[in-house]
């Protein structure tokens, strides 16, 4: 609404990296004569060459001046509520195991022929998506994991059976044949369809990115987000949650972890979990993982982080009233050996069970089932840039 009237947007698009000049001939003369102008494709369309006003500026508008619409954020809200109402803490999970990112990875998850003849129909959608090897794309770490292997790799990192866990997704490929080893390894399985009742989701559901807004907002409140894939929402949780208080974000050491997974019936459990527990360190959202660099917009915010005489970063967490500051976290060591100590105390009180799960090869491994589960964050006062 402007002046009383109702003004439809005009939809333009701007190159990628656009600059200051870029802005100022491009966007400008379009703002002030159409009064409201919605960029399309807007990830990545400003340069990251900014002096240091705008520098504040884009923090600024970034994590705090932009906002989903009343609608979205209350019917988030309403989303995280029920997630506590399960669990005081849960894992959000950004599972990412569409069809269309399948089929855009070029990799290949055991599915047989029929796997490959839907995914490579799917991948003509794409005409300059070039022909990719599947070993080649899993051997490089490129491929996201499958559900059970995702399931295996928090299990292996201390995750008992107890945990509540969102799962942020589209429709599933292989629907719930694909989930069911996840669900068994995680019986509190959530998502927005499971919290909201159809009539409640109806305003939404038309709108993939509106159901993908929801979906963010209950990952970013989680205790624990683990990303899948490396595309922009995973990012951009990433970079929020270290904004506001360096929230743990997992990432699946994919690299590693693929040939791991190949061997996993040649090991025990004790073996299969301590390997990933070493090739998880560096990728558990650690503050100290933080690298700057192209996308420091979307999953390295350090350009708007302050820090103290001392170095630690200050950050500010509103969702979690309880927790101890970002400093004191620091001493406690990384969530991998918080994790590790509590795996030594159960099994000091025989607290460990087992369960048998079937990996992809036939063969039976024993998985031990946590009934803890310790994955806080950080906690510590607001620092925004200077004179801002």
């Amino acid at each position: 609404m402007i002046d009383g009237k109702f003004v439809n947007p005009y939809r333009t698009r701007i190159p990628r990296k656009c600059d200051l000049e870029c802005y100022e001939s491009r966007v400008l003369p379009l703002l002030e004569k159409k009064k409201v102008v919605l960029l399309t494709k807007y990830d990545y369309r400003l340069s990251n060459n900014l002096d240091m006003d705008l520098q504040k500026l884009r923090c600024r508008a970034n994590y705090h001046a932009l906002r989903y619409t009343d609608p979205i954020r209350e019917m988030g809200k309403r989303l995280v509520d029920r997630m506590r109402m399960k669990s005081d803490r849960y894992i959000a999970l950004h599972l990412r195991y569409e069809s269309d990112m399948l089929a855009f990875s070029g990799c290949y998850f055991g599915g047989g022929d029929r796997e490959r003849r839907e995914l490579e129909q799917i991948r003509t959608r794409w005409e300059t998506l070039p022909k990719r090897d599947p070993d080649t794309e899993r051997r490089v770490g490129r491929c996201p994991l499958t559900p059970e292997e995702v399931g295996l790799l928090l299990r292996a990192l201390g995750y008992g059976e107890d945990v509540h866990i969102y799962v942020a997704s589209g429709e599933v490929y292989g629907g719930e044949d694909a989930l069911f080893p996840l669900k068994e390894l995680f019986p509190n399985f959530h998502s927005k369809h499971s919290l909201a009742t159809k009539e409640e989701l109806a305003p939404f559901a038309s709108y993939s990115s509106h159901m993908a807004a929801l979906d963010f907002i209950v990952s970013n409140e989680s205790n624990v987000f683990v990303a899948n894939n490396n595309g922009n929402m995973a990012k951009m949780l990433t970079g929020t949650r270290r904004y506001y208080g360096y929230r743990p974000t997992i990432r699946p050491n994919s690299k590693k972890l693929y040939r791991l997974f190949l061997d996993r019936g040649n090991l025990t459990w004790e073996e299969f979990a301590s390997q990933v527990r070493t090739h998880q360190i560096g990728f558990t959202g650690r503050p100290n993982e933080s690298t700057p660099g192209n996308c420091q917009f979307l999953e390295d915010p350090t350009a708007c982080i302050c820090e103290d005489s001392n170095n630690q970063v200050q950050s500010h967490n509103q969702s979690e009233p309880n927790n101890h500051n970002a400093q004191e976290r620091h001493s406690h060591g990384s969530e991998l050996e918080i994790i590790a100590q509590e795996q030594l105390t159960n099994k000091e009180h025989n607290v460990f069970s087992t369960q048998c799960n079937r990996n992809q090869n036939g063969t039976q491994a024993e998985l031990p089932v946590r009934n803890s589960f310790n994955a806080g964050h950080g906690e510590g006062e607001e620092c925004h840039p200077a004179n801002s």
